[in-house]
């Protein structure tokens, strides 16, 4: 039976008959909604690890993986798992096998097909200390079972606890690593605990999220809001002011004096000035290639669409309008912006590539922000 000490990063850990299936919403919240992309991405592991004190040098886990098939693109890659010895990055496994989800794009409905748990066995140098397995950011995984050639002890963990909750990009799409996608830059060089709530499609205000973070142990929040409002043209520019006030309030009820960062998107060219919703690029897909396109209309603007344009600019108001020495604005283009699209343009419109997951993360160690961090009572 997997040791649940040993696990970091995940806000509940499911008991599965095959194991410990981590889950980055906690059962309250996920009863609250019926939309399976919110399901499929709050159990994909992003910023989940398996942490322990050791005078172990070899190690097998087992695991049960549950990779993604699209109808009609590319496969994607086999998730991969970083094994990290004090700190440093010492490997990069892949589960081979598992249970295959089929999902349908369109509606976000998917069909499990069963596999079989896969044995990964790694070693670390002599003499390691700490040694933490990163799941991988976008593959469901169940924890089995671990065995080392030495004790194995839960870690004691007093750094800052930063908590962040956004898209995506935060969640990690098109990073090929658990290491590598900017949160997880970003705290390594700031020397944090993440606790990665992006959720792929769903950064959407939704109250069952802010009650989730409200309740939450954290010494830093930021939030990266405003593209999965455009994405899903959920709602117009009415709606979002209250919402995001809201959104906010819910989360000073229990943190009214923690250091809260309100993070606008990202430069994404294609919904500067276009409204959503976001469709499959069919052009694309026909090439093989998986890439997106804005499909609303820039004339209906002016009756309320969400651009992110509007969006950044509804979000620094709130900002401004708030009376919380605690609470900041980033203009999301401060880390990806028009000066970084021509060496780096997103490959498919809408996420960043490993390079970028890298710079973006780098540029965000290096706010002052951090310094503002106290410890909890």
């Amino acid at each position: 039976m997997f040791d649940a000490d040993l696990v970091r990063g995940a806000l509940e850990l499911e008991r599965t008959e095959h194991g410990l299936r981590p889950h980055r919403l906690p059962a309250w919240a996920r009863a609250q909604t019926h939309d399976p992309q919110l399901h499929l991405v709050e159990a994909q592991p992003s910023g989940v690890r398996v942490a322990m004190h050791t005078d172990a040098t070899s190690f097998e886990l087992d695991v049960l993986a549950t990779k993604r098939r699209y109808a009609g693109a590319p496969v994607p890659p086999d998730g991969s798992y970083d094994v990290v010895a004090d700190g440093v990055v010492v490997g990069q496994l892949h589960a081979e096998g598992g249970n295959i989800l089929h999902v349908d794009m369109m509606t976000g409905e998917g069909t499990l097909e069963p596999g079989e748990p896969t044995t990964l066995a790694f070693t670390v140098p002599a003499g390691s200390r700490t040694v933490e397995v990163w799941l991988p950011h976008d593959e469901q995984t169940v924890l089995v079972d671990l065995r080392a050639d030495g004790a194995v002890r839960p870690v004691t963990d007093e750094r800052p606890v930063w908590l962040h909750h956004g898209s995506s990009i935060s969640h990690g799409s098109a990073a090929t690593r658990p290491t590598g996608t900017w949160p997880a830059v970003a705290a390594r060089l700031a020397d944090v605990a993440l606790v990665n709530l992006g959720l792929g499609g769903s950064a959407l205000l939704d109250p069952f999220v802010a009650r989730t973070i409200r309740d939450q142990p954290a010494d830093l929040i930021s939030l990266k809001l405003g593209i999965n409002v455009v994405n899903q043209d959920l709602m117009r520019r009415r709606a979002l002011r209250p919402a995001v006030h809201g959104f906010l309030d819910t989360i000073r009820d229990g943190h009214p004096e923690t250091p809260l960062l309100l993070v606008s998107p990202i430069l994404c060219p294609v919904h500067e000035d276009v409204p959503g919703p976001t469709a499959p690029d069919l052009e694309a897909l026909g090439d093989g290639r998986l890439a997106f396109v804005a499909a609303g209309d820039p004339a209906e603007v002016a009756q309320g669409r969400l651009t992110l344009t509007a969006i950044r600019e509804v979000l620094a108001g709130v900002v401004a309008e708030r009376d919380d020495p605690h609470l900041s604005y980033l203009d999301g283009r401060e880390l990806y912006g028009e000066g970084d699209t021509g060496r780096l343009p997103l490959p498919d419109n809408l996420h960043p590539d490993p390079a970028t997951h890298l710079l973006i993360g780098e540029r965000f160690a290096r706010l002052d922000w951090w310094g503002r961090a106290g410890r909890r009572g």
